[in-house]
């Protein structure tokens, strides 16, 4: 995963996981690769870490360093633009196992949030889609 800074696996088949990329690609200060959690790069990549792969949970790769669940919306929104780091830096003063109730509850209703939807790229962003 060196070669790559910022990694977002998230759930290929989930629309409202497909709806989060989108709205990370819109709001990104900088390049953020996005890989399915279905694909044989994410197998790779996450068996590396010693990671079991659950499609209720969301991952990111930034410098070396791999979050999850809210840790991980948190790492994310340092690297988008407007007030989405100061919502992140707030969201650290949050204790994680609050956090992480949270973010369950949303992760077992996600289906029920957003039916599928398939995140399509413009041309020139299809280079941050990675299988």
């Amino acid at each position: 995963m060196k070669k790559y800074e910022r990694i977002l696996f998230y759930d290929g088949d989930c629309g409202f996981c497909n709806s989060a990329v989108q709205f990370v690609l819109k709001r990104r200060k900088r390049d953020i690769y996005f890989v399915p959690l279905q694909s044989p790069m994410a197998h790779e990549l996450l068996g590396e870490q010693n990671v079991e792969i659950n499609l209720d949970t969301m991952y990111y790769w930034k410098k070396n360093m791999l979050f999850n669940r809210s840790s991980a919306a948190i790492a994310i929104s340092q690297d988008l633009k407007g007030i989405y780091p100061l919502i992140g830096w707030l969201g650290k003063l949050i204790p994680i196992c609050f956090r992480d109730k949270l973010y369950n509850y949303i992760a077992t209703r996600r289906q029920k949030i957003r039916k599928g939807f398939c995140a399509i790229p413009k041309e020139s962003e299809k280079y941050l889609f990675l299988q």
